[in-house]
């Protein structure tokens, strides 16, 4: 069975999950409403895994495999039509953990995982950058440590706990999405034709 594109992940899908937080009383200490965010982040992460594991695979060529991703993260990026600051809010956290998965996956693609070092490594030297104001670096430093996560390498989500509210913790949550979804790519699947 052959994927067509856009197949991985639709504008319709994303919408469905920004529906949902609009018409909801989102509150994020509430735990239905926690699982809803942690469910929309899930669920794209699932998305970038079967674009891996096809790439992986060899259904999906390099340049086929990187188109879908690009039309994904446009989607889920992009700023959502709320009125309600809030709900923006917590729609942007979804999104900045999403940042890492997306770029982890295009670096996997086009450079393969990095070759030295371990996870925490990689997330202690982002910690690091980002204490020093280098958002850039802290984010590369996750996006290597990503690169293990699609190689197979586990990582305790609690290890975020350790570090200093901010991106990188941000990030680790979704490389969290990621690793669970490499895992098992059937976690939040909507009731969909696959």
């Amino acid at each position: 069975m052959s994927t067509q594109p856009g197949e991985y992940y639709t504008p319709d899908r994303w919408q469905n999950w920004l529906d949902r937080i609009d018409e909801e009383d989102v509150d994020p200490d509430d735990d239905d409403s926690a699982q809803l965010l942690w469910n929309m982040q899930d669920d794209t992460a699932i998305a970038v895994a079967k674009v891996l594991t096809d790439y992986d695979e060899g259904t999906l060529d390099e340049e086929t495999a990187l188109g879908e991703l690009e039309e994904m993260r446009e989607v889920v990026l992009a700023e959502p039509a709320f009125d309600d600051e809030g709900k923006l809010m917590l729609v942007d956290s979804v999104q900045t953990s999403l940042v890492c998965v997306f770029y982890a996956a295009e670096e996997y693609i086009l450079g393969g995982v990095v070759d030295e070092g371990e996870f925490h490594d990689y997330l202690h030297a982002a910690a690091d950058a980002e204490a020093d104001d280098d958002l850039d670096a802290a984010l590369s430093y996750c996006v290597q440590a990503g690169t293990l996560v699609i190689d197979g390498a586990e990582f305790d989500p609690a290890v975020a706990e350790e570090l200093d509210p901010g991106l990188t913790v941000q990030w680790v949550n979704g490389l969290d999405s990621l690793q669970n979804a490499m895992r098992d790519p059937e976690v939040v699947e909507e009731d969909e034709d696959e």
